[in-house]
């Protein structure tokens, strides 16, 4: 089995392909729909069929975001929307990303002149390879609902609304999301999800796993089933990955160096200021030598291009 990295370690080579690659490349095929079936089983505890996909942001333009990230939308048999999105870089603004992401779809697969009954449920599934947030578990959950102010009631559905929709909440009307943070994970896989995330973390898949769709990938996602050119394709994408996660690891450890240092010498507050600005030094360096175009590095690090450009 692969073992876990730790800073500055290479991804070291495993019996399957990784999850994100898989989405790009393998899982968009219809026979291969049992992999991603089950994984969406096991996160969202009912059966998932998916239908169709759909078309999404996946056909990106620039070289930083064929390894940055891949998303898929698929269509399950009850005419829900699942967004799934794999994100291997930091982005300080990914809560208003996913936000972007649902209400973009709410209001594109909804016919002009139909009823807002015709508004479709979407998930939001985000894996997550980098620090998202403060939080101490691997993988949240947040739907919508409404409280009571003064009793602290959840609003509830009448029972004509429940017979018509065909739910029992009014947070199975609204968008629901899930963030798996994969690389918090480094302990011993013991429920059927927890095995999905150490298959998403290190490659492997567990030894006994038996969550839905692990089987399906242990005989499709098979690294001596692709090609010599495929293989070449895909070692460079785990090159891109290891850059990425080196750059984390960098800016973080420069970032708390220079804080403390500036810290003991001129005050605290100025040094962590001083340490967040050589990060993003660190980072639009990194990310010029990987010839990535300035408006996205903008988008990344929130300076502008001709901030960048002096650096």
């Amino acid at each position: 089995m692969k073992k876990e990295n730790g800073k500055g370690d290479e991804l070291m080579a495993s019996n399957y392909i990784r999850f994100d690659w898989a989405m790009k490349r393998l899982l968009r095929n219809k026979a291969n729909f049992a992999v991603l079936e089950g994984f969406l089983t096991t996160l969202l505890n009912e059966k998932i069929v998916i239908q169709k996909l759909l078309e999404s942001e996946s056909n990106q333009e620039d070289e930083f975001d064929k390894y940055n990230r891949v998303d898929m939308l698929a269509e399950n048999s009850k005419g829900e929307l699942i967004l799934i999105e794999v994100q291997n870089n930091n982005e300080y603004a990914y809560f208003q990303r996913m936000l972007f992401g649902t209400s973009k779809l709410v209001t594109e697969y909804i016919n002009r002149g139909e009823g807002y009954d015709k508004v479709r449920k979407v998930y939001s599934v985000n894996i997550v390879y980098f620090s998202l947030g403060s939080g101490k578990d691997i993988v949240y959950h947040g739907k919508t609902e409404f409280r009571g102010i003064h009793q602290g009631d959840v609003l509830e559905l009448t029972p004509f609304q429940k017979q018509t929709f065909k739910v029992d909440s009014v947070s199975q009307l609204y968008p629901e999301y899930y963030i798996l943070k994969v690389n918090d994970f480094n302990q011993v896989a013991r429920s059927p999800l927890e095995e999905w995330i150490y298959y998403m973390n290190t490659g492997d898949i567990p030894d006994g796993a038996t969550a839905p769709g692990l089987d399906e990938a242990r005989q499709r996602l098979k690294l001596d089933k692709m090609t010599k050119e495929e293989l070449s394709a895909y070692y460079r994408h785990l090159d891109n990955i290891v850059i990425l996660r080196d750059n984390i690891y960098t800016e973080r450890a420069e970032g708390r160096a220079e804080g403390h240092a500036e810290g003991r010498a001129e005050g605290r507050a100025e040094g962590l200021m001083e340490g967040r600005m050589e990060e993003k030094r660190e980072m639009v360096h990194n990310m010029k030598s990987l010839n990535i175009p300035l408006d996205t590095i903008s988008q990344v690090t929130g300076l502008s291009i001709e901030e960048i450009k002096s650096l």
